[in-house]
């Protein structure tokens, strides 16, 4: 079970790394725990919409109206593991 909980991470990693185009960045370079935003990885607003139509097509996500659950679910890769998980129960 643990080896299909880490495969998601690494999956996302990829799918961060592929629709942003970080071409100095491998999937190792991320932390799971790190934000994504402003400090760890760096990503802006823009990138969250590239990220989220992304996540959204890959995994049918349901993304919430609400702007605070939206931020939480999308602090790093292991709170976008949880959600996704979570919506599908993967």
């Amino acid at each position: 079970m643990e080896k299909d909980n880490n495969s998601l991470e690494s999956e996302l990693k990829k799918l961060i790394i592929d629709v942003l185009e970080l071409e100095d960045i491998t999937p190792d370079d991320i932390n799971e725990e790190e934000p994504l935003f402003v400090e760890g990885l760096g990503l802006d607003s823009i990138d969250a919409l590239e990220l989220g139509m992304a996540l959204k097509k890959k995994y049918s996500l349901a993304m919430g109206s609400k702007k605070e659950d939206n931020k939480k679910h999308f602090y790093s890769v292991k709170t976008l593991a949880d959600f996704i998980r979570s919506q599908k129960n993967v």
